[in-house]
């Protein structure tokens, strides 16, 4: 295991020294994603030595410029959450929630505000429409709060409706509750839940990958809403339209093999429409707390599946690196049109690591368009 990663700083100290501000400049770097990220450490050993040499990997790959995170941007970030009291947990570290480790995209490193020791607990996903009945605020409210009594702790996603009900729910229970939030912790949003907000700093946690300050946007959400299922034994959906952000975070949670659970609706509400749409689809209907428990293989008794708990993330030193000629191979192989990657190592007949660190290089360049199902193509120029 590599030194960077027993970083797990106090509120504002400095987390490993110098290293820190290494990773949130490697994390913040043009390009540079949760996969590209794990692999540059991995052929470089420290964030340190992975920043350096980001600029030479993007010429490789095609870029005729690169614009690094600067020290002085990185060194505000870490000033920002000394002042907010958020602590940095950094994958593969102590205090890193072990259930997001397991995701196909962890976070390198997320920030969290208040009880951090919650980042331990079993825990179910509430998500539901921001402009939800008075009855499905009454369910997430109780369900959160049954479920907080029978040890589960609550994620959602601070936002209006559902969400805000599953936490105040939690709240009232000894489990506590745990907000992902698309901007900065450090951010209240939407404003009217500046209380609640508060509270949650106080006496739950609040998490986000998002640099300090960031106001959230649009883009944001479908990121935040892979750290709920991913936290999450289960993601329960109440209330959520055809088309809505708590499908997404229910597809996330199929994709994270986490159990995906729906409470039905009436068949002319559309707020019911994409509920009723998973039950079909073969999600469990579920109309309380108990019915969410049972569901779960261990019932009312919460824990970690399947020994995660004693299992680290796998940050594996590649034996080999692209050469010209190999660059050019999938660079001519790749094209408009996605490829699957396991047909670009028939094709260039390369080693796997030699493969990725070509792919690596194309990325950070922004030439490499990495797409659903390990599909990968070339964007235009």
């Amino acid at each position: 295991m590599q030194a960077w990663l027993d970083i797990d700083a106090q509120p504002g100290a400095d987390a490993g020294g110098d290293e820190a501000i290494h990773v949130i400049r490697l994390a913040r770097s043009r390009n540079v994603g949760p996969a590209s990220f794990r692999r540059l450490i991995a052929r470089y050993g420290t964030a340190e030595r992975a920043v350096a040499a980001l600029p030479e990997l993007a010429a490789r790959g095609g870029a005729r410029s690169y614009s690094l995170c600067s020290l002085a941007q990185a060194e505000r970030e870490l000033e920002a959450a000394h002042k907010a009291g958020a602590r940095m947990l950094t994958l593969g570290g102590p205090g890193y929630p072990v259930m997001l480790a397991h995701i196909p995209d962890p976070p390198p490193f997320i920030w969290a505000r208040g009880r951090a020791s919650l980042c331990a607990s079993a825990a179910v996903g509430i998500v539901g429409a921001r402009n939800a009945s008075a009855i499905g605020l009454r369910m997430a409210h109780a369900m959160a709060a049954e479920l907080g009594e029978a040890g589960w702790a609550t994620v959602s996603g601070l936002a209006r409706g559902i969400d805000t009900a599953a936490h105040q729910g939690a709240l009232t229970a000894p489990a506590g509750t745990i907000a992902v939030v698309a901007g900065g912790v450090d951010v209240v949003y939407p404003p009217e839940n500046a209380a609640l907000t508060a509270r949650i700093a106080e006496e739950g946690l609040i998490l986000s990958e998002a640099p300090m300050g960031l106001e959230p946007q649009g883009r944001h959400f479908p990121r935040r809403n892979r750290i709920i299922s991913g936290l999450s034994r289960a993601v329960v959906v109440i209330e959520a339209a055809q088309r809505s952000g708590s499908l997404l975070t229910a597809d996330f949670a199929l994709e994270q093999g986490r159990e995906v659970m729906a409470i039905p609706g009436a068949p002319l509400d559309p707020r019911a429409g994409g509920g009723n749409a998973l039950i079909r689809q073969g999600a469990t209907l579920v109309r309380d707390a108990a019915d969410v428990a049972e569901a779960l293989e261990d019932g009312l008794r919460p824990s970690l599946p399947g020994g995660l708990a004693e299992r680290a993330p796998v940050f594996a030193r590649p034996a080999t690196g692209a050469d010209d000629a190999l660059r050019r191979d999938v660079a001519q192989f790749l094209g408009l049109a996605p490829v699957e990657e396991d047909e670009l190592l028939r094709l260039t007949g390369a080693d796997l690591s030699a493969v990725a660190d070509a792919l690596l290089e194309l990325e950070l360049a922004g030439r490499l368009d990495r797409q659903p199902g390990g599909m990968l193509a070339l964007l235009p120029e």
